[in-house]
C-alpha cells in the first residue's frame, strides 16, 4: 500500500510531535495492520519521562508504544494463516528463530529480538505497521480491538503467574497494582486462586483492584504492611508472592510476608537496575526466586481467556486518548499517577 500515515514521535524527553511517513512495506512474510488501539505501557512512561529504562537509551526521534491490536489490510505473498479484514492482536517481539532460546521455546530470552519500542526499533504509535504473519494473532468475534491490544501485558501477568506455578488453594499477595500488577490478578483468578491480597500506596489502583475481584488490599501509605498481611492470613503468611513495581520496599516485604519454602516472582523492574534484599531472611526461609522477562507461547491462551469470558481484561483501563492528543495522554500518565491507572489511544 503505497501513501502517507501519521506518526506520534518522541522528539525529546517530554516531547511528542505528530509527523507524516511512508506507509510501510510488507515482506514476503508479513502483513500490514491497521492499528487500532494501542496501550500506554509503564515503559513508554519510563523513557519519555526518564529517556532509558537501564541500558536501553532512546535517542529521538523515537516511536513508543507495544500494545496493540488492528484489521489485516495487505497480505505479503507467502502469508496463508491470515486474510484481508482480520482482526489481529500483534505480539511485538520478532526473534531469530535460530538461537539455542528460540529452538528450545523460550524465544522470549533471543539476544536478537527486534521489539516494538524498545530502543532502537520504533514503537507502534502509528496508522500502520507491517509485521511477521505469525506473530499476529486473529481475534475472535466478541474480543474488541481494546481487549486485543491488552492481550500483550495480559501475557505478562500470565507468564508471571506461570512461572510461579500459582494454583487452586493458595493465598498470593501481588505488590503493585499498575497495569502489571492487575493483569497478574486476572490471570491468578483465571488459574483458581481466589484468596489474592494486593499491596500499592495509590487509593486509585487498589480500588481498580478490588473491582477485579481481590480477596483484600492493603495501603502501604497508611498501613503497616507484614501487620496487615498476617492478620489475613492468620499468622501463617503468604503462599506466593508477586512483585509488579521494581521497588526494593516491597520487594523486602515480599520476603517478610511469605510463608518458608514458598516463591518470590519478581516482575517489576527497578528505575535503578539494583535492588538490596534481606538475603539472609530469605536463606531461612528457603526461598525461591522466580523471575519473569516478558512472556512466550502465551498469546493464544491470553486470547482465549478473554474470548471465554474469564478475563475482563478491559476492566483495567481509566482512561481513553485520541493519537492527535498523544502529547496530552503521555503528559497525564506521567504527572497524574494517582488516578491514571492504564491509558489506551485510539488510532482513528
Amino acid at each position: 500500500m503505497d501513501g502517507m500515515m501519521k506518526v506520534a514521535i518522541m522528539k525529546g524527553i517530554g516531547q511528542m510531535q505528530l509527523e507524516k511517513r511512508p506507509i510501510p512495506q510488507i515482506q514476503n512474510q508479513e502483513v500490514l495492520v491497521k492499528i487500532e488501539d494501542v496501550g500506554i505501557c509503564g515503559s513508554d512512561i519510563h523513557y519519555y519521562e526518564n529517556g532509558r529504562i537501564g541500558n536501553y537509551i532512546v535517542h529521538p526521534p523515537f516511536v513508543l508504544g507495544h500494545e496493540c491490536a488492528g484489521t489485516v489490510v495487505e497480505l505479503g505473498s507467502a502469508v496463508t494463516k491470515l486474510k484481508k479484514g482480520d482482526r489481529v492482536a500483534l505480539e511485538p517481539g520478532v526473534t531469530c528463530g535460530t538461537c539455542e532460546f528460540c529452538k528450545s521455546g523460550h524465544y522470549n530470552l533471543c539476544p536478537d529480538v527486534q521489539f516494538f519500542a524498545t530502543p532502537p526499533v520504533d514503537g507502534v504509535f502509528q496508522e500502520y505497521v507491517a509485521h511477521p504473519s505469525d506473530m499476529c494473532f486473529k481475534l475472535p468475534k466478541n474480543v474488541s480491538s481494546v481487549a486485543g491490544a491488552l492481550v500483550e501485558p495480559l501475557s505478562v501477568g500470565f507468564h508471571a503467574v506461570n512461572q510461579g506455578n500459582a494454583h487452586f488453594g493458595q493465598t498470593a499477595v501481588v505488590f503493585g497494582a499498575g497495569c502489571i500488577g492487575l493483569v497478574t490478578l486476572l490471570a491468578l483468578k483465571a488459574r483458581g486462586v481466589a484468596k489474592i491480597i494486593v499491596v500499592d500506596i495509590l487509593a486509585k489502583r487498589l480500588q481498580k483492584a478490588q473491582e477485579l475481584g481481590a480477596y483484600a488490599i492493603i495501603n502501604g501509605q497508611e498501613q503497616n504492611v507484614v501487620d496487615e498481611m498476617m492478620k489475613l492470613t492468620h499468622q501463617s503468611g503468604a503462599d506466593i508472592a508477586f512483585e509488579t513495581a521494581g521497588n526494593e520496599i516491597s520487594t523486602n516485604q515480599c520476603i517478610e510476608v511469605v510463608k518458608k519454602g514458598s516463591t518470590i516472582v519478581l516482575v517489576g523492574y527497578s528505575k535503578t537496575g539494583k535492588i538490596n534484599v534481606q538475603m539472609s531472611l530469605a536463606l531461612d526461609k528457603e526461598l525461591t526466586f522466580k523471575t519473569v522477562f516478558r512472556y512466550c507461547n502465551i498469546y493464544p491462551m491470553a486470547i482465549e481467556s478473554i474470548a471465554a469470558g474469564i478475563v475482563d481484561i478491559e476492566k483495567i483501563v481509566t482512561n481513553y486518548f485520541d493519537l492527535d492528543d498523544v502529547q496530552e495522554a503521555m503528559d497525564k500518565s506521567v504527572n497524574d499517577k494517582a488516578n491514571i491507572v492504564k491509558s489506551v489511544i485510539k488510532i482513528q
